[in-house]
């Protein structure tokens, strides 16, 4: 089933959803680790389909995973999605890429 969300909608059972749970509160956290590490929770994020019948975003859930473990956390996003990249745009590696191509195939690349 697709269909829209908001957040005033109920996430309901079977929703592909995403929780947070807190692993280690800053006071349970290894004494090795750098400072401002520490004074931090470490925290996991993990998907699957909602066991519940329907919930608000923030409420404690538990999902299914892929693999069919059950995780309880705090909901934190319905129909997630990678959000990562790999950071601007650099221009110095144009003239690098160009350099390159000009060392392995012996001129300048025209594309």
């Amino acid at each position: 089933m697709n269909r829209e969300f908001s957040a005033n909608n109920l996430v309901v059972l079977g929703d592909w959803v995403q929780v947070e749970i807190t692993v280690l509160e800053p006071d349970e956290r290894a004494k090795n680790i750098p400072d401002d590490t520490k004074q931090v929770p470490l925290q996991m994020w993990v998907k699957g389909y909602m066991q519940n019948e329907s919930a608000c975003m923030g409420d404690t859930v538990t999902v299914k995973t892929r693999v069919g473990r059950l995780v309880e956390g705090r909901l934190c996003a319905v129909n997630p999605c990678f959000e990562h990249n790999f950071g601007g745009f650099i221009p110095e590696l144009l003239k690098i890429d160009d350099d390159v191509k000009a060392i392995v195939f012996g001129g300048e690349n025209d594309d």
